[in-house]
């Protein structure tokens, strides 16, 4: 794991000098066997630790997951090996807490192991009934209690298909009275990080934190003439450059000067604009390697002829929105709720002298990761279901945010000033996983 660690690291330098295309084939950039090796090694870390402890928290001493070909459970999906792109046929996952000395015995019953994650425990010829497997097993080690992934609340919760759930019931008969939906079960393994997750997570939101300046400078844009389209699209063809999972498509957005606006902090700009002079340049960007998800926003300035910096107002809605982020992870508690954060968070922005619009949510395995909403960018109130999950230790945070700012330069106008960059909270503090912006990036760079 430190061997991929360092090579991300050498990739970030050759991302931040403009290395070609050709680059991912050096030692600089992490090989796809050398990724897939370390990404079946986080995956066991997981499954070996983050499993146990979940399970024993919850009080369940099994958990069935069933997933069928281009119809997996999202929990499924994470657990499988990297070279596999999805299920095979019908597959059912059984975890069985054998206790603390013993450990979690895992087994697949279908046709092929799981790579050397989940033996196979079923042979087809011997018994050809496939939920009779099933049942056979979950009988034979008398479990108390049974999680299922139902539930209504949360997405990445709520794996099992309606078919698959009438399948289990009907093949359990009585015993299906043990089976018991847990939320905290599919979202405590998801949500999660380990040691071995963090080892990695610096070097992985490095490179995302090196291509974002890079797309925003003069190598890309040429004021009058750069689209925000051309630099979307410069970003992407990187990203497959690097062999970076995009999981979300980029945008570039402009906020300008004079420009009408129909809401607080949100202006009409035609479809694509060319990018000019004056404009503030915010992009949205998402990418990851290892299974493990960035999601960062960052703002540039594009100068005007004659000018070295930005102007005073937007560098103040700059600072804002740090103060805001800065009001948010300072309100983070174990054992709070999202809803409790945000109610925090925004007393403590106003009280700084700030206008916050806070929609923050977790991140890892997934972009829009398992764990509580804290805030919705739509309203600032509290999020019944969803905003009240709670904050666990060793979880990793997209901190997503804005401040509404009035620029004095462009009329008074009240500008958005989005920001958005990841964190790892560890129960009692919060860090930046690869630091965050302060400054503006501005367009063309200053001469060295």
């Amino acid at each position: 794991m430190k061997a991929i660690f360092t090579a991300l690291l050498m990739a970030t330098s050759m991302v931040a000098t403009g290395a070609a295309a050709q680059d991912y084939q050096r030692p600089g950039v992490p090989a796809l066997r050398d990724r897939v090796a370390a990404h079946d090694r986080l995956i066991k870390a997981r499954l070996d630790t983050v499993v146990p402890k979940i399970m024993r928290e919850v009080g369940v001493d099994m958990w069935v997951l069933v997933s069928s070909e281009y119809n997996e459970d999202p929990v499924v999906k994470t657990m499988l090996p990297a070279t596999w792109a999805s299920a095979r046929r019908t597959m059912v996952l059984i975890f069985f807490d054998r206790g603390p000395e013993k450990g979690v015995e895992r087994l697949a019953v279908s046709r092929y192991p799981v790579g050397d994650i989940f033996p196979a425990a079923w042979d087809p010829e011997a018994q050809p009934e496939q939920w009779g497997r099933v049942a056979q097993l979950i009988a034979e080690r008398n479990p108390k209690r049974i999680a299922i992934n139902i539930n209504p609340t949360f997405a990445l919760a709520n794996g099992l298909s309606a078919g698959e759930h009438r399948q289990l019931l009907t093949a359990l008969g009585p015993a299906a009275a043990k089976l018991e939906s847990h939320e905290r079960m599919a979202l405590g393994y998801l949500e999660t990080r380990t040691p071995e997750d963090m080892d990695v997570y610096n070097g992985i939101m490095r490179v995302a934190h090196s291509l974002i300046p890079e797309g925003l400078s003069e190598k890309v844009i040429t004021p009058g003439v750069t689209t925000t389209q051309d630099v979307v699209w410069w970003y992407k063809e990187r990203l497959a450059d690097l062999r970076q999972d995009a999981w979300c498509q980029p945008s570039v957005t402009v906020q300008r000067a004079g420009a009408p606006g129909i809401t607080p902090g949100r202006q009409t700009l035609p479809e694509n604009p060319v990018i000019m002079p004056g404009d503030l340049l915010h992009v949205d960007f998402c990418a990851g390697m290892l299974g493990l998800k960035t999601d960062t926003q960052q703002l540039a300035y594009v100068l005007r002829p004659g000018e070295t910096d930005a102007p005073a107002g937007l560098k103040a809605g700059m600072a804002a929105a740090n103060k805001v982020q800065d009001a948010l992870v300072a309100s983070f508690k174990t054992g709070a709720t999202g809803n409790e954060v945000l109610m925090a968070a925004r007393q403590k922005a106003i009280a700084a002298g700030t206008n916050p619009i806070i929609y923050t949510h977790s991140i890892g395995l997934h972009g829009h990761g398992a764990g509580p909403w804290i805030g919705n960018w739509e309203h600032q109130n509290p999020i019944p279901g969803r905003g009240d999950y709670r904050i666990y230790a060793d979880t990793a945070w997209s901190i997503e945010l804005a401040a509404l700012a009035k620029v004095p330069e462009w009329s008074n106008a009240e500008i958005r000033f989005p920001l958005e960059v990841d964190g790892f909270w560890n129960g009692s503090s919060f860090r930046w996983i690869d630091g965050r912006q302060t400054q503006l990036h501005l367009i063309p760079r200053a001469a060295k």
